[in-house]
């Protein structure tokens, strides 16, 4: 398949990224909105997209290959494979109305030690964790289009960067050593309890083409 850009309200989410930072390509798996109910009405506050290495398909493909969309979608394991799985991440959350750092990382946080503490992995270290990521965001704004860049290596850093637009800085703003933390980010957005239902559709919509017909990156 040739792997396409997704467009979020008026965000766009190409189909492949370099990040400066790690000088790593990245495909984009898929990409979703984010909102909340409020008074009644659906109010989206952000754009997800979630880019994965190339290998990502070799590692899901055991397991995935030739299933279909809705078998996915419906499979928790599936998304807790690409939370999990030996491969890099890139996760982009860019905003479609505006944010202050604090007002954003506070649900991130929230959200990520509630489910640490469901499963039992939180403890001293992941506490500690929190403690950066939440100064990470303290002089962050995020007026609409500006973006927060998540980098999750399989073993466990998860590096921050933030950009006044949909591109990845040259430098991270900072890096968290802390697998569960850097997990419970993702799991967040695509797992049990996800922020993001339209970004777990997008996943599973996308991947099983790409696992059967693997991916032709656009020039």
């Amino acid at each position: 398949m040739a792997i396409s850009a997704i467009q979020v309200e008026n965000l766009e989410f190409p189909a492949v990224v370099t990040s400066p930072a790690t000088a790593k390509a990245y495909f984009l798996g898929g990409a979703g909105e984010r909102g909340l109910m409020i008074e009644g009405k659906f109010i989206k506050f952000t754009g997800i997209g979630v880019y994965l290495e190339d290998k990502a398909l070799e590692s899901l493909a055991d397991k995935w290959k030739g299933k279909d969309s809705q078998e996915l979608q419906d499979t928790l394991d599936f998304y807790r494979d690409i939370i999990s799985g030996p491969f890099e991440k890139l996760i982009r959350g860019s905003k479609i109305r505006p944010l202050t750092g604090v007002e954003y990382s506070r649900k991130v946080m929230e959200n990520c030690v509630a489910h640490m503490k469901s499963v039992g992995t939180y403890g001293d270290g992941e506490a500690a964790a929190i403690t950066k990521f939440a100064e990470a965001f303290k002089k962050v704004d995020f007026p609409p289009g500006s973006s927060v860049f998540y980098r999750q290596s399989p073993d466990g850093i998860l590096g921050l960067s933030f950009s006044q637009d949909g591109t990845i800085p040259e430098k991270e703003a900072a890096v968290i050593e802390n697998k569960a933390v850097s997990e419970a980010v993702l799991e967040t957005m695509i797992g049990q309890h996800a922020v993001s239902p339209d970004l777990k559709r997008s996943l599973a919509a996308r991947l099983p083409v790409a696992l059967n017909e693997g991916i032709l990156v656009p020039n």
